[in-house]
């Protein structure tokens, strides 16, 4: 069992996308800005739309709203990698799409074991979802899933907007950055005259000023180890260093934080600013008060060092873990990948010395 769950993990996407990670280097820590911790929002693309979704229901009494292109539902894996490449990406009909009444019934345990908040916090929520026709990677019939998952608990249509009508590849979206619409492959960002980033920002937040015609903020590279509980953040495919947007006015204005998850592939190592910069949220950000934080993944294989820690990891194409690669927590507020963003969003509402 164990073996095959390794076998199959390593083919987990350009899939929700090898290598290695460079050495490790010492960034500055992330400052804190005094920011709005009750205006937290999430999104994703690919893996770090299953990351935002994990994120989203794990700490649903902070997070007020959440992206999602070309994600999964909530707990789809069940730490198993045949499951995640097959029912939560390619269902067919010996490998069905997620059962929605299981999903609810395995949310409803974690929600009395303390795991994750109570879900009724999600009644106020507003998410923005998103599949592609073009793509090939994520099929549509899981994003509906994920749409009729967030329908259990986000009561009235507006508060969910499901876009499926544009023939978009296995991408970030934007209106005027990346390949032709319909492609799939690195950068994962596709110009499809839509701005997602945009889009998101105003389902969650309600309507936004106008977007700088520049960028006027400033970015920020931080160190994440210092959010690990072991300062270990290889150890759990995860680089060490993050980087964060930070608007002008919020280094004398309270602001609210948006964290924007990347894909598998999508991290520094392997297409380096192009998110973090093109992905459209930045020039919003700068107009209305948002700080956005992008946490960032590596590639990882094999046993860590010294050997004799045991730490194995499979995650060759930088995913965010959402199939159990890290534990099998990864997908409540114990997972240590959750526990790092959570620790990275604390810092930035924490006491600003202004």
């Amino acid at each position: 069992m164990f073996g095959d769950k390794i076998f199959r993990s390593a083919i987990i996407a350009p899939v929700l996308a090898c290598g290695g990670s460079g050495p490790a280097f010492a960034a500055d820590p992330l400052p804190a800005y005094g920011a709005s911790i009750s205006e937290t929002s999430v999104s994703g693309i690919s893996s770090g739309a299953a990351m935002a979704v994990q994120f989203h229901v794990a700490h649903s009494s902070t997070v007020k709203g959440a992206g999602v292109i070309a994600g999964v539902p909530y707990g789809c894996a069940e730490n198993s990698a045949t499951r995640a490449t097959r029912n939560c990406m390619k269902p067919d009909a010996d490998h069905p799409a997620p059962d929605l009444a299981h999903l609810k019934a395995m949310t409803d345990g974690l929600v009395r074991s303390r795991a994750v908040d109570d879900v009724a916090n999600l009644n106020s929520s507003r998410v923005w979802l998103f599949s592609g026709r073009a793509d090939k990677v994520v099929l549509t019939p899981v994003m509906d899933v994920v749409r009729d998952y967030y329908a259990l608990y986000l009561p009235t249509a507006e508060q969910i907007v499901y876009r499926k009508d544009v023939d978009a590849g296995h991408a970030m979206i934007t209106e005027d950055y990346g390949d032709a619409c319909d492609v799939t492959g690195e950068p994962f960002i596709d110009d499809c005259n839509l701005d997602a980033a945009g889009a998101i920002l105003a389902q969650i937040y309600g309507k936004l000023n106008p977007r700088n015609a520049q960028e006027s903020g400033r970015y920020i590279q931080f160190d994440q180890k210092e959010f690990l509980p072991d300062g270990d953040a290889r150890g759990h495919s995860l680089s060490d260093a993050g980087y964060a947007y930070v608007p002008t006015a919020c280094a004398e204005e309270s602001c609210r934080v948006h964290v924007a998850f990347h894909g598998c592939r999508q991290q520094v190592d392997a297409i380096g600013d192009r998110f973090y910069k093109h992905a459209g949220y930045n020039r919003w950000a700068d107009t209305n008060h948002i700080i956005v934080l992008y946490p960032q993944t590596i590639s990882r294989w094999g046993w860590g060092w010294p050997f004799y820690t045991f730490n194995f990891r499979w995650n060759p194409n930088a995913c965010w873990d959402w199939w159990g690669y890290d534990g099998g927590e990864y997908h409540t507020k114990s997972g240590t990948q959750i526990q790092a963003i959570w620790g990275m969003v604390a810092r930035l509402a924490g006491k600003a010395n202004r």
